[in-house]
């Protein structure tokens, strides 16, 4: 699992002014202060492995969560502010799409002041 976590890693830590902390027991990326993606990895015993990443609100997870169950799930305790989990298992993981989402999520969290200088 580690070049999995590397890969999130990567991800997460080349957006502006992030931190990777522990959360929850989890390796968990912050901007600002703000959470926007976690790595869970069979996390409470589920099996899975994921990236948690925060999406715009429940419509959009419920339209993720229908258009492609095999890819996205409902984290357990994000799950009611519309974030979504992203498989990570077996050979078939989009890493680019993965990172987009990481990136989309930072957006999410990002202060203004990020954003207005650029973003990512």
């Amino acid at each position: 699992m580690i070049e999995v976590l590397d890969r999130i890693r990567q991800a997460a830590l080349e957006l502006p002014e992030t931190e990777e902390r522990v959360s929850h027991g989890q390796p968990t990326f912050f901007v600002a202060g703000k959470q926007f993606a976690q790595f869970r990895d069979n996390h409470h015993g589920d099996g899975k492995t994921v990236v948690c990443v925060r999406t715009s609100g429940l419509d959009e997870q419920a339209m993720l969560l229908e258009s492609d169950p095999e890819t996205y799930s409902k984290p357990a305790y994000f799950h009611s502010s519309g974030w979504v989990s992203i498989n990570l298992a077996g050979d078939k993981v989009d890493w680019d799409h993965v990172a987009d989402r990481i990136a989309e999520s930072w957006e999410l969290a990002a202060p203004r002041r990020l954003l207005e200088a650029g973003g990512r």
